[in-house]
């Protein structure tokens, strides 16, 4: 049976021929429409399906477009944004900063010099050959100078790479200040101005946990602390227990300021302490050289006699009856027992000439003065004396010897009797007459020197001076009740 082929029929072969070219042509209408580009590179011959050649050029295409998005920053911003600039960084080098002078070789060093350091030892702390020194001392400009140097004086170098000193400038603690220049015959010498100016100020505060820390964050040093304690109240307060935290001090002082630092305090020219509500006031005059201290109205604050013969010292047993700690019994203690720390300086309580100094039985190690007016002290239980010998003449506050715990004695500690044609005293309650006040040409010249400290005190405190030192500070807090011991 002959086999019959399937196949398509003339009729239908011709419409599908016709179909296909009117679909063609409707595609090339639509995207000349929509692309006329695209239009343009569709070729005639395109039949609608995509051929082996079209799939390699896509892959082509396709490729390259990764590749530059890939390989070139910024290519995809750029393809959003074409109307933003295009920036580049780049690392440049930049040239080294050089100190003033560096062009020429300079380079400074400067010391302070502390006490007891020479200008030898200053070269060689900043290794600087010896050789160096010995043509510095030798130049005569700078001998006078260099004979003035004292602690605390800077002196800066010029000292180039070649190990040799290009110039000094040398700046002393009086605020004089010279720079100078080796050349090589001759030494130049250049002045160096400095803006020095000095104020009048007063500074207060509260005692707090500790005078010494509160006057030290008000910018007092170790010198005006000194003035306060030893020389201007040492009479009339009693530091290790008569002050409280809220009790006040004003102090009065000249600070000097060089170039805008401060520079230098110089000494209290007057203080005051209110203790109890109750405002004690001294104020510095210069008579005959020597500073003095007043009270206000010109009466000296100087007493023929101490309050304590050891600063910040503890009473540890005072005046009268007691059972003795080593004998066990009762007796009269005809002094005042001071504790301290072994070898702490003992005091003179007051001008006199000695009148012994040795072993004298439970005392120990003992000196007695003699102030005049049958007025006697007695200082026992001594480490070792002072310097002085009997005869001679001791004035208040000079040290005649060392506290310890010699004869009859439990611990370091002073033992301090004070008698009257022989007869004891309780020291704590000895009551002298006020020495006479200043009058006169004395009083002007006092008035006019503490008349600006004066008025500085005024300032702060709110007060009018009276005739004694016993007026009461105007406070906004009431009075505290006395102290125990």
């Amino acid at each position: 049976m002959p086999v019959t082929r399937r196949g398509n029929h003339p009729m239908q072969e011709l419409d599908q021929g016709r179909h296909g070219r009117i679909r063609r042509r409707n595609l090339l209408a639509i995207a000349a429409q929509r692309a006329p580009a695209l239009a343009e590179r569709i070729p005639e011959g395109f039949k609608g399906r995509w051929t082996r050649r079209h799939w390699a050029h896509a892959s082509l295409f396709a490729t390259c477009g990764a590749l530059l998005f890939a390989l070139v920053p910024g290519f995809d911003h750029a393809l959003e944004s074409p109307a933003t600039a295009q920036r580049a960084s780049f690392l440049l080098p930049l040239p080294q900063l050089q100190a003033n002078g560096a062009s020429n070789g300079d380079r400074w060093q400067t010391v302070t010099l502390k006490a007891g350091q020479t200008l030898s030892a200053v070269f060689d702390e900043l290794n600087i050959p010896q050789r160096e020194l010995v043509r510095v001392a030798k130049q005569p400009t700078l001998q006078p100078m260099l004979r003035k140097l004292r602690p605390g004086t800077e002196i800066a170098f010029n000292l180039p790479a070649d190990g040799s000193v290009r110039g000094m400038r040398i700046d002393d603690t009086r605020g004089e200040s010279a720079e100078y220049e080796f050349g090589s015959d001759a030494v130049r010498e250049r002045a160096v101005p400095h803006e020095t100016t000095t104020r009048t100020v007063v500074l207060s505060g509260t005692v707090g946990k500790s005078l010494f820390a509160s006057a030290r964050k008000l910018g007092l040093g170790s010198s005006q602390l000194n003035q306060l304690t030893d020389e201007m109240f040492k009479y009339d307060i009693d530091f290790d227990s008569d002050l409280d935290q809220n009790d006040r001090f004003s102090v009065v002082v000249d600070q000097t300021w060089r170039d805008g630092q401060l520079a230098s305090t110089g000494p209290v020219q007057a203080a005051t302490f209110t203790v109890d509500g109750k405002l004690k006031s001294a104020f510095r005059f210069v008579r005959d050289g020597r500073a003095e201290y007043f009270t206000p109205d010109g009466r000296s604050l100087k007493r023929p006699f101490i309050r304590m013969p050891i600063p910040y010292a503890r009473i540890t047993s005072g005046f009268g009856m007691r059972k003795h700690p080593i004998l066990g019994r009762m007796r009269g203690h005809m002094g005042i027992d001071y504790a301290a720390s072994m070898g702490t300086p003992i005091m003179a309580a007051g001008d006199a000439r000695v009148a012994f100094v040795g072993w004298k039985g439970g005392y120990g190690r003992a000196v007695i003065l003699d102030h005049g007016g049958g007025r006697t002290t007695l200082y026992g239980h001594m480490s070792r004396f002072g310097s002085e010998h009997v005869g001679q003449r001791v004035a208040q506050g000079a040290v005649i010897g060392y506290v310890g715990m010699s004869g009859l004695a439990t611990g370091p500690h002073l033992h301090y009797e004070f008698r009257i044609n022989g007869v004891h005293q309780n020291p704590l309650k000895m009551t002298m007459p006020p020495p006479a006040p200043l009058a006169g040409t004395e009083l002007a010249a006092f008035k006019g020197q503490t008349r600006n400290a004066l008025a500085k005190i005024r300032e702060v405190e709110n007060v009018v001076f009276q005739d004694d030192d016993t007026r009461v500070a105007s406070t906004d807090k009431p009075a505290k009740p006395a102290k125990k011991g």
